[in-house]
């Protein structure tokens, strides 16, 4: 049992989330999913199961560091271990870009901002700082769901926290990538493209399956894979 793999994805319960787990699950890992809402983990979980797979639901309350222990504490004691960690979870709070005031960095409520920054990046900080230490000597991977609205290079305006969330967080890729090199653990972000889900809306071109694929890819890199990128669908993109 000790010799299985384990990976946590945060925010599992429904859309690229779930997909993850579910590829994941394929690929023989024992996954444990979390998310705010404990009824949709239990239930999607449940789904997960029920087509023979080895998935686990746990919730977790990304700004509230107590709830971050209590998983981290769950990981130890159920699994002693932790092989790939899938930082999905995440919101997209920013009003409305047709609306110039709205769409503003200038305009935008700080309350806004910073619950933003709570979330998608300091929220991915309080997970890594606590079960980041049951990785280690497993050399596993780290993967931070980024978006293409993160990318410094082309940045437009509009979707201040968002986009200013991402960038930071795609610097606390670069900064565990370094830290962690010596343990032969990876990490990467990876933008999913734009894919129908509930953030993304019913237009986006992509499904949750597609979105996943490249994701799972940077969780399952061998020992030699890279570390310390921003990929889509496997291939490196500029920052």
């Amino acid at each position: 049992m000790a010799a299985e793999k384990i990976a946590l994805v945060t925010g599992g319960s429904r859309g690229i989330g779930v997909e993850v787990a579910r590829q994941l699950a394929r690929k023989d890992y024992r996954v444990v999913i979390t998310s705010r809402d404990g009824l949709a983990g239990k239930a999607a979980a449940d789904k997960l199961r029920s087509e023979n797979l080895e998935v686990f639901h746990q919730p977790l309350e990304l700004t509230r560091q107590e709830s971050v222990r209590r998983l981290a504490g769950y990981l130890q004691e159920q699994f002693g271990r932790l092989d790939a960690l899938v930082n999905n979870a995440g919101q997209f709070i920013d009003p409305d870009p047709d609306d110039p005031r709205q769409a503003s960095v200038l305009e935008a409520p700080l309350s806004q901002l910073q619950a933003s920054l709570d979330v998608n990046l300091l929220g991915t900080v309080r997970v890594c700082q606590a079960v980041v230490p049951l990785m280690r000597g497993h050399a596993g991977c780290i993967v931070n769901v980024s978006s293409g609205y993160g990318q410094l290079q082309g940045m437009k305006a509009a979707f201040p926290g968002y986009r200013i969330s991402k960038t930071a967080l795609n610097a606390l890729t670069r900064l565990l990538a370094a830290e962690l090199e010596a343990d032969g653990i990876r990490v990467n972000s990876v933008d999913p493209g734009w894919t129908r889900t509930r953030m993304g809306g019913s237009q986006a071109p992509r499904s949750p399956a597609e979105a996943a694929n490249g994701i799972v890819w940077a969780a399952t890199l061998p020992a030699d894979g890279p570390s310390g990128g921003f990929f889509r669908d496997g291939t490196a993109i500029p920052w």
